[in-house]
């Protein structure tokens, strides 16, 4: 396993501790089999997403979450509707990863490609299937910086009808409900879209998306093929900047922002961070340890 070392730019860790706890990270099926030895990525129990993109077969989905759940992990993978052909094929995914891979949890959303490939359009069709019931925890997508899919407009009039219904329907579901949200790069909005959530009566945790440690000019391409919104300028600034440009982007400063705020605000909607290891899943998960202190880390782990 390569490790980096990270140095702190501030007297960031002692704030960074409690916030990271109950941190999540996303993989791919493809970028997790690069990795010979899962032990010690990260402390037991960890949720450890997997990403469901268009070309990627449910054999390797299932692998993967098997391979995750052994290693003592607790393995989310993403149900994208739009992939997805009928009901038929949703419970057999849902029998598979669960009886496969011991799969109890999952992020219901609609999916990275335009058309549906089959009747399946939007993560609201997924929970009213009944096919997740008994499912201890199921995340669905929150959107601080909107998103052109729902409402092309720009507005939120349709994103917030969609949480409204994903609120009720964890009001009476058994499972736990979080909304988690595409990588941001600046706190405020983030902030004040939590903060005007609960005022709409919207009371699911918000686990807030994080890109952690990357080359700078690989993480803006990866933000623009992600429609990643208004905060995307914070890492544009940074590029015109030939001293930063030549230095990795590390998330320590977003994520300090947010640890100060849900210490100060611990009623807060926002609960966790979840990374998005776009500069490597190890690089990514050094800065957590390094940031949480963690004793189940080993740093000399080969």
């Amino acid at each position: 396993m390569a490790i980096v070392n990270f140095q702190p730019r501030c007297a960031a860790p002692n704030v960074l501790h409690p916030f990271l706890q109950g941190c999540s990270i996303e993989v791919m099926p493809r970028t997790l089999a690069k990795i010979d030895d899962l032990s010690g990525l990260m402390p037991d129990g960890t949720r450890i997403y997997i990403a469901h993109i268009d070309g990627t077969g449910i054999d390797d989905m299932v692998s993967a979450a098997r391979r995750i759940h052994q290693a003592g992990f607790t393995p989310m993978p993403h149900i994208p509707a739009r992939l997805v052909q009928d009901h038929a094929q949703l419970r057999q995914w849902v029998r598979r990863y669960q009886s496969e891979a011991g799969v109890t949890q999952a992020l219901l959303l609609a999916g990275g490609i335009k058309q549906p490939k089959g009747m399946f359009d939007n993560a609201i069709q997924l929970l009213d299937s009944g096919a997740f019931d008994g499912f201890d925890r199921l995340h669905v997508a929150g959107h601080p910086e909107g998103s052109r899919d729902i409402d092309p407009d720009g507005g939120d009039t349709a994103v917030m009808q969609a949480l409204a219904f994903k609120q009720a329907f964890a009001d009476r579901s058994d499972a736990k409900m979080a909304l988690v949200t595409q990588f941001v790069f600046d706190a405020d909005p983030v902030i004040s879209w939590a903060e005007g959530l609960r005022t709409k009566g919207i009371t699911m945790p918000i686990h807030v998306g994080l890109a952690g440690p990357a080359k700078l000019q690989a993480l803006i391409k990866f933000a623009v093929a992600c429609g990643v919104g208004p905060s995307l300028s914070v890492l544009q600034k940074r590029a015109r900047d030939v001293t930063k440009l030549l230095k990795p982007f590390e998330p320590t400063e977003i994520a300090t922002r947010l640890a100060r705020y849900k210490a100060a605000h611990p009623n807060s909607l926002i609960e966790a961070a979840h990374f998005f290891p776009l500069g490597g899943i190890t690089t990514n998960a050094t800065w957590i340890a390094h940031h949480r202190k963690d004793q189940h880390y080993d740093p000399h782990r080969p």
